[in-house]
C-alpha cells in the first residue's frame, strides 16, 4: 500500500548519510528538534505536520551506541504521538548485533532486546544494511529488510585489482558473504581458519585455499578493533599474496583499530558510510569510504510505493 505523503527524518548519529539519502531520493529531510536535558535525557519535537504520513527515520546505532539507540526510540515515539500512519526505522548499522545468542550461561541476547525496544516504541518496519547475523530478522514481528552493501563495495574494488584475485573470508561464518563477493568479481575463494581466545582477540591458524601470487581481498560485514583483519592480512602476505585489500560494510574502528591498520600490509581498506569515519582515521588507516546512500534511497522509495525491495539485489 502506498501512502499519500512521505516524511524523512534523521537523528544525530550520521547526518551526512541522511543528507545524502535525502538528495538521492529527492525527499526533503523533515525538521525536528533534538535536545539534551542537563542530566543527559533526550528531548525530541517534530517541527512539522506529519499526520497520516509514511515516516522514515534514519539513525544507525553506531558509537555512542546507547545514546544513538535511545535517540532513535524517542524520535519514533514522537512520530507515533504525532499521528503518522507508518514508521520505518532505517538503521544502516544495527548495534548489539553480535549478541544474537547465548554464548555462555547467564548472558543476554541483546540483539533481541533491541528488537523488542524498537517494536515497543512503535516501528512498523525496519531497514538495515548487512546484519551481522541474518537470524536477527526473526527477532522482529514486523517486516525487516536486510540490504546488502556488496554491490557498493565491489563497484569500487573492480577498479583497484588486476590479474588473478582471491576473495578471503576471515572466518568460516563469513564464507557465504565472501562467496557472493567472489562471484561478482569472478575471483577465487579462500577461508581463514582462526581461533578466538576471547572477545576482540583472534589468532590466525591457517588458510584454506590458494592465495600465493594473487591479489587478495578480505571481506567482512564489520571491523571493530581490526585485530582479526590485520592478522589475516599478515597471514596472507606470509602465504605469498601479491597485494592485500580489505572491504567491510561497517567500519566501527574502535580502540587500537587505526594503529593496527596503519601498521598492517593492507593496501586499502574500503568501508561504506553507514558509520561516520573522520578524515584523520581515513588518512592514517588508508581507508576509502564509499556511500550506500543511493541503495538506501531506492529502498525507501520502493517501500513507500509498495514495490519490491528484493529486486535491488539481482546478481550482476
Amino acid at each position: 500500500m502506498a501512502f499519500q505523503t512521505i516524511s524523512l527524518f534523521s537523528g544525530g548519529a550520521n547526518l551526512p548519510l541522511a543528507q545524502a539519502i535525502s538528495r538521492a531520493a529527492s525527499i526533503k529531510l523533515g525538521t525536528l528538534t533534538i535536545k539534551r536535558f542537563s542530566d543527559g535525557e533526550v528531548f525530541v519535537q517534530i517541527e512539522e505536520n506529519v499526520r497520516g504520513s509514511d515516516a522514515f527515520v534514519i539513525q544507525p546505532t553506531c558509537p555512542p551506541v546507547n545514546d544513538n539507540l535511545i535517540e532513535l526510540l524517542v524520535i519514533i515515539d514522537a512520530l507515533k504521538r504525532a499521528s503518522v500512519e507508518s514508521i520505518t526505522a532505517v538503521v544502516p548499522y544495527y548495534g548489539y548485533a553480535r549478541q544474537d545468542r547465548k554464548v555462555s550461561p547467564r548472558t543476554p541476547i541483546s540483539a533481541k532486546l533491541v528488537a523488542d525496544l524498537l517494536q515497543a516504541a512503535g516501528v512498523h518496519r525496519v531497514v538495515a544494511v548487512d546484519l551481522h547475523a541474518g537470524q536477527i530478522q526473526g527477532f522482529f514481528d514486523v517486516p525487516f529488510d536486510n540490504l546488502y552493501g556488496l554491490s557498493v563495495l565491489t563497484s569500487h574494488l573492480r577498479s583497484r585489482v588486476s590479474g588473478e584475485v582471491t576473495v578471503v573470508s576471515p572466518d568460516a561464518g563469513g564464507t557465504e558473504r565472501a562467496r557472493s563477493f567472489a562471484r561478482r568479481l569472478h575471483a577465487k575463494l579462500a577461508i581463514i581458519d582462526k581461533r578466538r581466545p576471547k572477545a576482540n582477540e583472534s589468532a590466525v591458524m591457517h588458510i584454506i585455499g590458494e592465495v600465493a601470487g594473487t591479489e587478495c581481498i578480505i571481506v567482512d560485514d564489520m571491523v571493530d578493533t581490526a585485530g582479526t583483519l590485520t592478522n589475516c592480512a599478515k597471514a596472507l602476505v606470509d602465504a605469498g599474496a601479491k597485494k592485500v585489500f580489505a572491504a567491510a560494510t561497517h567500519g566501527v574502528l574502535s580502540g587500537p583499530a587505526i594503529d593496527r591498520l596503519a601498521e598492517s600490509p593492507i593496501e586499502e581498506f574500503v568501508v561504506t558510510d553507514t558509520i561516520p569515519v573522520d578524515q584523520e582515521k581515513r588518512t592514517r588507516g588508508r581507508i576509502t569510504v564509499v556511500t550506500c546512500a543511493p541503495l538506501l534511497a531506492e529502498a525507501i522509495k520502493r517501500i513507500h510505493t509498495g514495490d519490491s525491495v528484493s529486486g535491488l539485489f539481482q546478481e550482476e
